[in-house]
């Protein structure tokens, strides 16, 4: 059986007419005598709609109704799928996570993928063409609805392919593709062919919008064939794959941003063993991500200051979490910066080529931009700015690297 998987995103089934076009889309691959499974998501600003619903019935709404009320986005979106394909001849029924099912953890709204059951599926493909399965839902042991977290669609696209040994997935959203960088702020960005698992997953974790970190993540683990494509233009897209053996490129591949930081100082920390284990720890506890960590201690070892990044949604409980500890921990003083963003340079030509640490931080000091934290890893060097450079750093660091088109 040749199955492919297509994931299909908000703004790709924005309204009835925008799903009919989808619609032919799979028609297509149901003409050149593939079975299909299609993911969707809710049409565009459906979630939204029902956040706001469910706070205006609750400011604290229960957890698990929550996703009740979040995961009828994308029944509506399977259906009206199904209802138009049926229209053109192509028979089709949609699938709820439940229904499947994707078997997840209790964690709601923020789900892991557990299981795929596939047994009712394939005996469905057997006698019929498309399965249209409601993404960023599943349901959980407890028998409860339950969601993925925003972008859950990805991860459960990515989920389905890898459960059913599909040939490839291809996530149709409203770009033709990677980009070197966004093309919003850079003109000169250029689509790519071809980008490495790793690449992808590090520029989907800095900030790049194009794909959800965990579905990168999912498909390097079980080596999904993937393709980012355009629901509205014809164009080849970009190929997410495995990285060549001794491949050794001479180029970065792209460069992201992302808007949602906050920098937190502790000032004047105790010197001491155990110190930086126990701040960490209390932010653990309420799942907030800390990202780019540097510590400095004064000359004499007695006190030391540690900054830190965090995402600017998490800020309030931060500041709350952390003065809980004050007392604990011994720091003198605790200060916090919004004005901030963090811009990352991805690739794998770090594993081989050098000067490129230098040519960032170069090209950033001859635009008079000042570097508050700087983060690396093996492909990527971070760098947190005032945000009122960022456009500027964003459009320089793209031509100093040639990557304009």
């Amino acid at each position: 059986m040749n199955l492919v998987v297509l994931k299909f995103g908000g703004t790709s089934v924005a309204d009835v007419p925008q799903i009919k076009k989808i619609a032919l889309k799979i028609k297509n691959e149901v003409d050149q005598g593939n079975k299909v499974i299609v993911v969707v998501s809710a049409m565009a600003g459906v979630t939204n709609s029902l956040i706001d619903l469910t706070k205006s019935a609750s400011d604290k709404p229960l957890s698990s109704e929550y996703d009740v009320v979040l995961s009828t986005g994308e029944q509506v979106t399977s259906a009206l799928l199904a209802i138009s394909l049926d229209n053109i001849n192509i028979k089709a029924r949609s699938w709820l996570g439940w229904q499947v099912p994707i078997i997840t953890d209790k964690s709601h709204g923020k789900a892991i993928i557990e299981e795929i059951k596939t047994d009712q599926i394939l005996e469905f493909l057997k006698q019929s063409q498309v399965a249209i399965i409601s993404g960023f839902q599943g349901i959980s042991k407890e028998n409860r609805i339950s969601t993925l977290g925003r972008g859950g669609s990805d991860t459960s696209a990515v989920a389905i392919a890898a459960s059913f040994s599909a040939q490839r997935c291809d996530i149709y959203t409203d770009v033709d593709g990677v980009y070197t960088t966004d093309p919003r702020i850079v003109k000169n960005a250029k689509k790519l062919n071809q980008i490495t698992y790793e690449e992808m997953l590090e520029l989907a974790s800095q900030g790049a919008k194009v794909l959800q970190t965990r579905s990168v993540a999912l498909a390097m683990k079980y080596n999904v064939k993937l393709r980012v494509l355009s629901s509205f233009e014809d164009l080849p897209g970009t190929s997410i794959i495995k990285e060549e053996k001794n491949m050794e490129k001479t180029e970065i591949s792209g460069i992201a941003h992302s808007l949602n930081e906050a920098k937190i100082t502790l000032s004047g920390v105790p010197d001491k063993p155990g110190q930086a284990a126990e701040i960490f720890g209390a932010l653990a506890k309420y799942s907030i991500n800390v990202d780019m960590i540097v510590q400095s201690s004064s000359i004499n070892h007695e006190a030391t200051d540690i900054t830190f990044t965090i995402p600017e949604t998490d800020l309030m409980i931060t500041e709350s979490t952390i003065k809980k500890i004050q007392q604990k921990i011994g720091f003198k003083k605790f200060i916090t910066e919004r004005n901030v963003i963090k811009i990352s340079v991805v690739g794998n030509a770090m594993r081989t080529q050098s000067g490129i640490a230098k040519t960032m931080f170069e090209t950033l000091a001859n635009n008079n931009i000042n570097i508050h934290v700087i983060s690396t890893s093996e492909i990527k060097i971070s760098v947190l700015i005032s945000s009122d450079y960022y456009e500027l750093a964003m459009r320089s660091l793209h031509s100093a690297f040639g990557l304009d088109v």
